[in-house]
Formats: structure tokens, sequence, C-alpha cells
């Protein structure tokens, strides 16, 4: 599935973004969509999921309460949105996709990856 991200960009501490990653591929009942982020000198996190049917989301607790992802059927788009942004939330974002009906956090059950989208939160 190539996942194409976007959205990403400069803002102002308590400001919002929205993310976008377009999926080019088919996307089946069975998809998990992810976002993780990796800010410089450290690893790859989960951010937040959504799977295809149903809709049901998972979120890190550092997000909870500010970022919403949600899915767009007819565009085969998911969404993050990120209210209340703080400086920690500075990273590069990635959309991921995986075939399954498991919600994970775990980046290497993700087979297929979008190429990043720089976010940066100026304090």
């Amino acid at each position: 599935v190539p996942l194409q991200a976007s959205g990403g960009g400069l803002v102002q501490a308590g400001g919002s973004l929205r993310l976008s990653c377009a999926a080019a591929g088919r996307t089946y009942s069975s998809t998990v969509m992810g976002w993780f982020r990796q800010a410089p000198g450290k690893e790859r996190e989960f951010v937040a999921a959504i799977k295809w049917s149903g809709g049901s989301t998972t979120y890190a607790d550092s997000v909870k309460g500010r970022f919403a992802i949600s899915r767009d059927n007819a565009k085969n788009t998911v969404l993050l949105q990120m209210n209340s942004l703080k400086p920690d939330d500075t990273a590069v974002y990635y959309c991921a996709a995986r075939y399954g009906e498991m919600v994970t956090t775990t980046t290497k059950y993700y087979g297929y990856w979008g190429q990043g989208t720089l976010v940066t939160v100026s304090s």
C-alpha cells in the first residue's frame, strides 16, 4: 500500500495542525492505519492508530485528549488532527499500514510506511 503523508509544518506551542495520509493502494476491512513519530536522536514511537473497519482507535498516552485520528473511506485517507501542540511534539511524523485485525503500537508489525512529514512546534 503506497502511502503519502502531508500536512506538516511550523506552528507555535498551543496551535494545531492536521496531517493527512493518502493510501494509493487498496485498503481492506482488516487494514490498520497508524501514525508514528521520530524526534532527533530518539527512536520512532507510536502516536495513534485506527482500524479501517469500524473505526476503533488507539492513542499513545502522551497525545490522548489532544490528537484525534480519523479516516475518510471515500478518499482512502487517514487524518491526524493535532491540537494543543507542545514543543515535545516536534518530530518527523510517519503514517503506516498493516493488514490484519490487530491494532498494535509496535512499529515492526507495520509493513507499509509513508515518507514522513516534519512537524516543528516552537515555544
